[in-house]
């Protein structure tokens, strides 16, 4: 269940430099200035057939949903799943025109951007689902300016550290951190005890970017990425090279796995849920992980999670491509409607077999989450109501910090290299997306 937040920069870059330039063809209540109408969810639809683009971690999701519209409109939906890497993989074929009805797409600013979504994407502004939605969340994510691209359906992700409860028990740890530097304090205490505090999957890399994220939380409550977007502040600025520096002193300390250089995200679940580690900073396709191996009652024994900054217990929101979908233009107007449809079906009538189908927290009040989702889920949720938004959310591009990261922990980067070329590469998409100042 793997899972990759952002694009390697050298194919983000070749991509957004094939969009950049075309014309924005969206005004209005939709594209073209046509609005966007609506049909009845249950609508008949025989004889239509739609392709769904989904990752390798998102490929079963829409499995019930896409049965259940089948049942009431007689569509016929096919999910074809792009390999890993898998965004690079959909903005390669989607810049060649080869494009599905419906799509899993991180439903971020800049990944909409990326996709170019103003020339390939239909608006879903008014979609009759929206004011369903818990109002916290209604806008949290899924817009391009004021213009909505993609549909939230499940809880969007957030960076923070699931634990082992028992471990903390074991060791006389009755409370989780209070903050970033409580953390760091519980697991020293746990290393002289003999534990292994924190476990990383240096082998998969795409994680490595959580440790310095979440300790730019508080700065990016205080417009961080703003600053970084306008160039008034840099990837080498004191804030995020000391976040990259105290990363790496953690490791040096050895308060990490010593298979860091190796370790693989399933070895990083079977160690959290084994006991092995006490610690895992992650966002929520890691729990997906667990899921696979241990049932509700069983996680609920042991798994925990907490939200970290360094003031406090601050969350990092970044939905992923898991938590949402878009509608491509095609050209077919049929199939277009018909992909609509089916996103209404899917928030409205059938929202709650769906949910119930997952175990996954409801996104809309008044569809109650089911009685099994686990404790850890509605943890994670439950923090998106005081978390920040991720570079992902908030930057105007999505550069290779992770990778960088991955070559620091290999001794192959010193900590202000991985500041200067996550920099440059910055730089590079930011102006291919067109951002000013660079």
């Amino acid at each position: 269940m793997k899972r990759r937040t952002l694009l390697g920069a050298a194919a983000t870059l070749a991509v957004s430099l094939t969009v950049t330039g075309c014309s924005d063809p969206g005004s209005g209540a939709s594209a073209g200035g046509i609005r966007t109408t609506w049909a009845d969810p249950a609508a008949k639809l025989d004889g239509v057939n739609l392709t769904i683009w989904a990752a390798q971690n998102s490929n079963t999701v829409p499995k019930q949903v896409i049965n259940a519209f089948h049942r009431v409109t007689g569509a016929t939906v096919k999910v074809v799943t792009i390999p890993d890497p898998y965004e690079q993989g959909v903005q390669t074929k989607v810049a060649t025109g080869d494009k599905p009805d419906l799509a899993f797409w991180q439903p971020t600013a800049s990944m909409l951007t990326a996709i170019n979504a103003r020339a390939n994407l239909q608006q879903l502004t008014g979609a009759p689902w929206l004011p369903k939605l818990d109002p916290r969340l209604k806008d949290m994510t899924g817009l391009l300016g004021s213009t909505r691209y993609a549909a939230l359906v499940t809880s969007p992700a957030v960076e923070g550290v699931y634990y082992n409860k028992q471990v903390f028990a074991a060791n006389g740890i009755t409370r989780p951190p209070k903050n970033f530097g409580d953390m760091v304090a519980m697991a020293r205490r746990l290393k002289g005890k003999g534990v292994t505090p924190f476990f990383e999957m240096g082998g998969d890399r795409w994680a490595t970017q959580w440790w310095v994220q979440v300790q730019l939380a508080d700065a990016a409550k205080s417009g961080l990425w703003d600053k970084i977007n306008k160039h008034q502040e840099t990837f080498s600025s004191p804030v995020v090279l000391n976040a990259i520096k105290t990363y790496k002193s953690l490791i040096d300390e050895g308060l990490f796995n010593s298979d860091i250089k190796t370790a693989t995200f399933e070895d990083q679940g079977r160690a959290l849920l084994d006991g092995k580690a006490a610690m895992a900073l992650q966002v929520n396709s890691f729990f997906g992980e667990l899921q696979a191996s241990a049932d509700t009652a069983t996680l609920d024994k042991k798994i925990g999670f907490f939200p970290i900054s360094p003031s406090g217990n601050i969350g990092t929101y970044i939905p992923d491509q898991s938590n949402a979908l878009v509608a491509f233009r095609t050209g077919d107007a049929r199939r277009e409607a018909a992909a609509r449809q089916l996103l209404a079906f899917w928030m409205g009538p059938d929202y709650g077999a769906f949910i119930a189908d997952r175990d996954t927290v409801s996104l809309e009040p008044s569809v109650p989450s089911p009685p099994g989702v686990p404790q850890a889920l509605r943890a994670v949720h439950a923090s998106l109501a005081t978390s920040v938004g991720s570079m992902q959310v908030l930057a105007v591009a999505n550069p290779d910090l992770y990778l960088n990261l991955s070559d620091m922990i290999a001794g192959k980067m010193a900590p202000p290299k991985v500041a200067s070329t996550t920099q440059h590469q910055f730089a590079q998409l930011a102006k291919a997306a067109g951002a000013s100042g660079f």
